[in-house]
C-alpha cells in the first residue's frame, strides 16, 4: 500500500493538529538487530509518521560521517540483505507505521529485482527509496515494484532540468524525495534555501507528495521545510542520537522533532 495518500492526508490537516509528515531514517543492525528495531518502533511511537529503513552498504557515496560509521558497523556486525525483511516484519508487528527502505541499487541487483519486491511486499513493507538509480534506469525496479503494489520514489537534486523533474515526477510513487542540498547526508545549521525552490518547481509539474531530506535535525527546520513540502526527512540526528544514547535517545528526539509538525500548524 502506498504511503501516498498518508502524506496527502497529513499535509492537509493531522488528527492531531499537525500538518505535513515526518520521516525517519535509521539503518538495520546498528548497534545491532535487536537494538535497531526497538529504535525504529521508539521513533514510531513518538511521532513519526514514515519510517526510512536504511541498507548498510560497503560503498555509500551518499552518506555522510556519522550513517557511514554506523552501516559500517552493521556491516562489521555480519550484516545481510535478508535481516532488513526480518526487521521489518519485527517493526510491522509492534507498530502500524508504514515503512520504506532505502537503499543502493546494487543490493536489490544481487538479490534479484524480482525477488527483491517479492520479499519486501511479503515482509509488509511499503516500498524502496533507491538513491543512486535513475528513473531512466528504473524500467525493471518500477515494473517489479508495481507488480507488488510497492512504492517506487527517486531523488530530485537543486541541480536538475525541468525536463529530469519532470520524469522524475512522472516515475515516482509514494513520494519525490527532494534533495535539499548538493552533497553527502549530514545536520546541517539551515537547511539550503534551494530546497524550497526546488519544491516550488517540482509543483509545476506534479500534484504527488513531496518530502525534503539532508540536512533536517531541529524541529524549527522541520516546521519550515513543512511550510512549502508535506514531509521532512531525519537521518543523520537519529541516527547520532541512538549512538550516543540508545532508543530512549531516539524517543526524545522524535518527540521534539515531530513538536514542529504542530508549530507549523499553529504558525
Amino acid at each position: 500500500m502506498s504511503v501516498e495518500p498518508l502524506l496527502r492526508t497529513r499535509a492537509e490537516s493531522g488528527d492531531d493538529g499537525a500538518h505535513g509528515s515526518l520521516i525517519g531514517y535509521l539503518p538495520v543492525g546498528f548497534p545491532d538487530f535487536d537494538a535497531s528495531v526497538d529504535a525504529v518502533v521508539a521513533m514510531a511511537e513518538h511521532g513519526v509518521d514514515v519510517i526510512e529503513l536504511g541498507v548498510p552498504y560497503s560503498d555509500p557515496v551518499m552518506d555522510g560521517p556519522v550513517i557511514q560509521a554506523a552501516t559500517g558497523a552493521a556491516l562489521e556486525r555480519g550484516f545481510r540483505v535478508s535481516d532488513v525483511f526480518r526487521a521489518i516484519e519485527a517493526i510491522r508487528r509492534r507498530v502500524d507505521v508504514p515503512v520504506l527502505v532505502m537503499s543502493y541499487w546494487n543490493l536489490v541487483l544481487q538479490h534479484g529485482v524480482e525477488e527483491y519486491a517479492r520479499d519486501l511486499q511479503q515482509a509488509g513493507g511499503a516500498g524502496l527509496i533507491t538513491p543512486d538509480l535513475v528513473p531512466d534506469e528504473g524500467a525493471d525496479w518500477i515494473t517489479a515494484a508495481e507488480a507488488h503494489d510497492l512504492d517506487h520514489v527517486f531523488l530530485a537534486a537543486p541541480t536538475s532540468s525541468d525536463e529530469r523533474l519532470r520524469l522524475i515526477s512522472d516515475t515516482s510513487r509514494g513520494f519525490v524525495y527532494v534533495v535539499s542540498t548538493m552533497g553527502v547526508t549530514g545536520t546541517r545549521t539551515e537547511v539550503d534555501e534551494r530546497a524550497g525552490k526546488l519544491t516550488a518547481r517540482l509543483r509545476a509539474f506534479t500534484d504527488r507528495p513531496l518530502a525534503v531530506g539532508l540536512g533536517i535535525s531541529r524541529p524549527d527546520q522541520v516546521a519550515d521545510v513543512l511550510g512549502y513540502a508535506d514531509g521532512a526527512i531525519v537521518g543523520s540526528a537519529f541516527v547520532r542520537a541512538l549512538r550516543d544514547g540508545g532508543a530512549s535517545a531516539v524517543a526524545t528526539l522524535a518527540e521534539q522533532l515531530a513538536a514542529g509538525k504542530t508549530s507549523r500548524a499553529t504558525a
